[in-house]
């Protein structure tokens, strides 16, 4: 056991941490030659397309080191701020983290965030300054933020570079002197943390493992103590880049475990391996069922390919148990899910993994965050509102309390103004101020969910000229003033386009979304009125002008009363089709509604 190492890699989005991990794996010939390829442990294509990790993958590497074979065990995890349950999970499992800061760019938000959660673990921090090779790479002013942020000393600070193999050889030795060997007791009942889970088509699900105590064997009787539920142990082994089985699996060592189990559902990261017959008491803390944070419907574009997009989606949550969906139905859509996801970007990656995997083109309705209405007659019992419609009639309502988030952006301080209008105009609060250096800032705001789930991070991106970096962290409910928007079409309303918003945004919000829907929505054979409205109360309308024949064409000259009867003739005809007419929406105003402020 004393020659284990458990190491993970954290650092904020596009750093280099897969390609790092990529070096480490060749200088430790985890990897051949021929087996190399950039973005080694990312497997999706969506991954290596995008260059982001999107699921933690975890790789046993061997070493040798003055004389002693090491085993190191590499958990990579995504850098995005949506997974950050699955990196608290992965942190947990590791006893070191290499915490990798790229040197053109500095530290940045989730380098921070990550930071603090393997602080709170007491993991061993390994500070790597990556990119020393870029031609835009600053390492001296860049190592003084670093020893600002960690107290290290600067010979701490390995400087290494993934494009270039540069430094690893530094890092290995780094990870076997400081890291500490895993404790833990083999003669104790078996416990084991499930850090990640992968989906097999022809196995079944495979539960990526930490033995904290005891070891686990093959044909043993386990149970998983957040479900209760038992299983044999068909096969257990350790990571390689193939899986390679072995007979147990002791204390403070990563493996794998296959026991034919069909359901994601059943197995949740962050739960517990025990023996069935003798069971451990003391399940590891830190346990949660995943919670998603945006909601949207999901809807085929032909209602006849429903059961079609069942199927995929139960297919993708075998992949990632983090995705939660419902059947539901909408007067202007038909058939459709309800699903929740952890954030935008999994929102996106979800879409996009159904139109390549499953050949899904599907409709995406505006996505909204979970809020909790409470009534006169009950004021003690809170209402779950997910979805616009489920908001009970304003004369009924109490109040409605939505979730706020703890938002921290780090900038340049030219752009601290920029940044500050945006967020007080998204209804944030100033909560902090601090200057890291005389250049980069961090700003802390105290937000509503539901103001970053739009276009936040664009407009972020886009007032700071790419220098801000941005994450958060949920911090509870609070009360607000929110009122339901709805949009009238020919008097008919539209329940994929309705939306909650506060009640100060309303009339500008409804003017805008009238003003674009006038543009997309092509012209009918008669008047077509857009509306938004709150309750009862209409707040703005455009209307669509009718196509028409020139009817008056064929008089040539003559009485007015001539013409005013034939135009009167054509108003009434018109009058009547409105009353049967139907209007249909084209999908680029469901989008279009996203994206209000261009």
């Amino acid at each position: 056991m004393k020659n284990i190492r458990n190491f993970c890699i954290i650092a904020h989005i596009d750093h280099g941490k897969s390609t790092l991990a990529d070096r480490l794996l060749a200088a430790t010939q985890t990897v051949t030659a021929r087996e190399e390829k950039a973005q080694l442990l990312d497997n999706m294509d969506l991954e290596r397309e995008r260059g982001i990790t999107i699921k933690s993958h975890a790789i046993q590497m061997e070493y040798m080191y003055k004389g002693e074979k090491y085993i190191l065990n590499l958990i990579d995890t995504p850098g995005h701020v949506d997974f950050s349950y699955e990196v608290s999970r992965s942190i947990a499992a590791c006893e070191g983290a290499l915490l990798i800061v790229d040197a053109a760019q500095s530290i940045q938000a989730q380098t921070i965030s990550n930071l603090y959660l393997a602080l709170e673990n007491d993991l061993e921090i390994i500070p790597v300054l990556n990119k020393v090779d870029l031609p835009s790479a600053n390492p001296e002013e860049v190592s003084d933020d670093i020893i600002d942020l960690l107290g290290c000393k600067l010979e701490d600070i390995i400087h290494a570079s993934g494009k270039t193999g540069f430094g690893v050889d530094k890092i290995l030795e780094a990870i076997i002197e400081k890291v500490p060997a895993p404790k833990g007791d083999v003669d104790e009942p078996l416990q084991a943390l499930i850090f990640d889970s992968h989906y097999n088509p022809f196995r079944g699900i495979e539960v990526i493992f930490r033995v904290k105590n005891g070891e686990i064997k093959k044909g043993q009787k386990i149970k998983f103590m957040a479900t209760g539920n038992e299983y044999f142990a068909d096969e257990v082994g350790t990571l390689k880049l193939n899986q390679v089985p072995k007979d147990k699996i002791s204390t403070g060592d990563v493996g794998y475990l296959i026991s034919g189990i069909k359901e994601a559902k059943e197995v949740k990261v962050g739960d517990t391996i025990t023996d069935a017959k003798t069971p451990t008491t003391n399940m590891i803390t830190g346990f949660e069922n995943v919670k998603p944070m945006v909601f949207a419907g999901i809807y085929p574009v032909d209602t006849e390919d429903f059961e079609d997009l069942r199927a995929s989606m139960e297919k993708l949550q075998l992949n990632d148990a983090s995705l939660v969906f419902a059947a539901e139905s909408s007067a202007a859509l038909g058939f459709g899910f309800r699903c929740g996801f952890l954030g935008m970007l999994h929102l996106e990656i979800i879409q996009e993994r159904l139109e390549r995997e499953f050949d899904m083109t599907v409709i995406t309705t505006v996505p909204n965050v979970s809020y909790l209405a409470y009534t006169k007659k009950e004021p003690d019992t809170a209402i779950v509102v997910n979805n616009p419609s489920d908001l009970p009639e304003p004369s009924k309502l109490d109040r409605v309390e939505e979730p706020y988030i703890k938002a921290t952006i780090i900038t340049k301080s030219d752009f601290v103004g920029n940044v500050m209008s945006l967020c007080i105009e998204k209804r944030g609060i100033i909560t902090n101020q601090t200057y890291l250096t005389t250049e980069r800032v961090e700003l802390n705001f105290d937000m509503p969910l539901a103001e970053i789930v739009f276009d936040f991070y664009d407009r972020l991106k886009t007032v700071s000229k790419g220098y801000a970096s941005f994450d958060y962290s949920p911090i509870g409910m609070r009360t607000s003033k929110l009122v339901k928007l709805d949009v009238l079409l020919n008097a008919q309303s539209v329940d994929a386009l309705s939306a909650l918003i506060h009640e100060d945004n309303a009339y500008n919000i409804g003017k805008k979304m009238c003003e674009k829907l006038r543009e997309l929505i092509p012209r009918q054979q008669f008047d077509i009125p857009i509306q938004a409205a709150i309750g009862a109360k209409i707040i703005a309308r455009e209307t669509i002008k009718a196509l028409r024949k020139d009817v008056t064409a064929k008089c040539y000259g003559g009485d007015i009363s001539r013409k005013r009867k034939l135009l009167e003739k054509q108003k009434k005809g018109k009058k009547r089709m409105r009353q049967v007419g139907n209007v249909e929406i084209p999908q680029e105003a469901f989008m279009a509604v996203l994206k209000l402020n261009d």
